[in-house]
Formats: structure tokens, C-alpha cells, sequence
């Protein structure tokens, strides 16, 4: 009984030890861990793979904070790191590996109801850093914009104010957002709204995305539109293990090509 007692116990470490193994952790960025990472894992795991995935979608900068802290297997970012960031890895003798996770493109997004459907950078500029207020200043009716971004925590934050804002300070009365989904109910529910949101949040009822530039946002204009950008996925080291396995089949299967087009992003390759 002793012998059957000790068996039990070791069988049990073990199957906890390998249900340990097979999971994985990505923590990072909302723009691609509220619905294409999450969509890519179901679409793993539908195809045989038995792992777990434990997703946390809390702004790019989490991605290196979780990484640092090794409660992330996987980090995500909608901007690539920082060079304060880097460092930190660099100088705890680690180093940081940086995958191409696909394309996205940022949209303007305004109310439905709204009859602006072109701004140029420079009015964008305009709008998000508080010079221009109202839509009467871009073509549209009077009325008080009311501008909503992502929070500081955010990549698409930062990455905004270097592709749309020529890196000024975002106006006073800007709206800070904690994710997409957010951004575009408060513009489907505000006449006088604009934000931005990832390509893959623009088919929400009640809202449009403006061209930028004369350029609509699609994916067969994504050279020449002005807003687009890289996502990435970050690992210290090379992958390992389970992770390994889901960053090649993330950034090569057919498959998930496939997931990451439905979604609403562009396939790096």
C-alpha cells in the first residue's frame, strides 16, 4: 500500500509537471492579444496541440514588464521595444528576441453619421494634439471634437504620436482608452468622436474609419498607407519547448495566415 501510495504521489507530480509544461504564457499588447492571439491559440490547439495559454492583453509595455518578471513565456507589443528596455535585459545578462508577428494598420475612426471622409496628416496632427477643436476646422459640421486615445501603457499609443502626431504631446483633453473595443463604442455612441483603433476593430457597427492622405485603410494599400505598422512577439533567448512551437507555426502555418487575415491584420509573409 506504502509502494501504491508513493506511485500515486510521483504520478501525479509528474502529470502536473507536464501539464506545467505545456502551457504558455503571452502577456503584452491589447491590439494583438484581445483577438488575434487568442484566435491563433484556438486554431493551435484545434489542430492537435494539447497546450494551455494563458493570454493577458494589458498594453505593449506589460510585454517587457511580465518578460523581465518570468511570468511571461511570450511577450506581445504593437511597437518594438524601447531602448531603456532593452537594456534592462541586456544588463541582467539576457537577451531579447524579436519576432514579426504581422502587419497592422492603424484607422482614424469617426462616428457613422459624420461626412468627413478624408483628413491629411497634418490635420490629424491637428486633431489629437488639441491645435484644431472642431470638426467645422477639417470640412465637417460644428461641433467640438472629442478625441479618444489608448493609454500611456499602450504601443499603439506611442506609436501614434510618431506616425500621425510628428512625436507631440497628445492635447489635454484627449480621452485616454484602456483598449480598441473601447475606443470605438465611445466614437459609435459620440457624433463629434474620432480615435484610432487596429485595422481589425473597424467593422464595429456605428463607426467608419476616415482615409488618411487620400489612402483608405486596407490591406492592399498597406505600403502606402501612412499609418501602418509591425507587431511583434518577444522572447528572452531563442524559443524553447512549447513556445517555440507555437511562435513558428504563429508566424508560418498556412493555417495561421489564414486566422491572422480573418481577423483583420496582415500576414508578415
Amino acid at each position: 500500500m506504502k509502494a501504491l501510495a508513493i506511485a500515486l504521489t510521483l504520478g501525479t507530480a509528474l502529470a502536473v509537471t507536464a501539464n506545467a509544461q505545456n502551457k504558455i504564457a503571452i502577456k503584452g499588447s491589447d491590439t494583438l492579444g484581445a483577438k488575434m492571439v487568442p484566435q491563433l491559440a484556438e486554431a493551435y490547439k484545434a489542430s492537435g496541440n494539447d497546450v494551455a495559454f494563458d493570454i493577458a492583453a494589458e498594453g505593449s509595455s506589460q510585454a517587457f514588464t511580465a518578460l523581465e518578471a518570468g511570468t511571461a513565456d511570450i511577450g506581445m507589443s504593437s511597437r518594438s521595444v524601447k531602448d531603456e528596455e532593452k537594456n534592462k535585459f541586456t544588463a541582467a545578462g539576457k537577451e531579447l528576441v524579436e519576432h514579426v508577428a504581422g502587419v497592422d494598420m492603424i484607422a482614424v475612426i469617426i462616428n457613422e453619421g459624420n461626412a468627413v471622409a478624408d483628413l491629411s496628416t497634418k490635420q490629424i496632427e491637428g486633431i489629437f494634439t488639441g491645435d484644431i477643436s472642431d470638426w467645422s476646422e477639417v470640412g465637417g459640421k460644428p461641433g467640438k471634437i472629442a478625441v479618444y486615445t489608448r493609454n500611456t501603457a499602450s504601443g499603439t499609443y506611442k506609436t501614434f504620436q510618431e506616425l500621425a502626431m510628428n512625436k507631440r504631446d497628445y492635447g489635454s483633453e484627449t480621452q485616454k482608452m484602456a483598449g480598441n473595443e473601447q475606443i470605438a463604442s465611445e466614437v459609435a455612441q459620440n457624433a463629434n468622436g474620432i480615435g484610432y483603433v487596429g485595422l481589425a476593430y473597424t467593422e464595429k457597427d456605428g463607426i467608419k474609419s476616415v482615409k488618411v492622405e487620400g489612402v483608405e485603410a486596407s490591406p492592399s494599400h498597406k505600403e502606402e498607407y501612412a499609418l501602418s505598422r509591425k507587431l511583434y512577439y518577444y522572447t528572452i533567448g531563442e524559443p524553447t519547448g512549447e513556445a517555440k512551437k507555437f511562435l513558428d507555426w504563429a508566424t508560418s502555418a498556412p493555417l495561421a495566415m489564414k486566422v491572422i487575415d480573418k481577423v483583420g491584420f496582415i500576414p508578415a509573409k
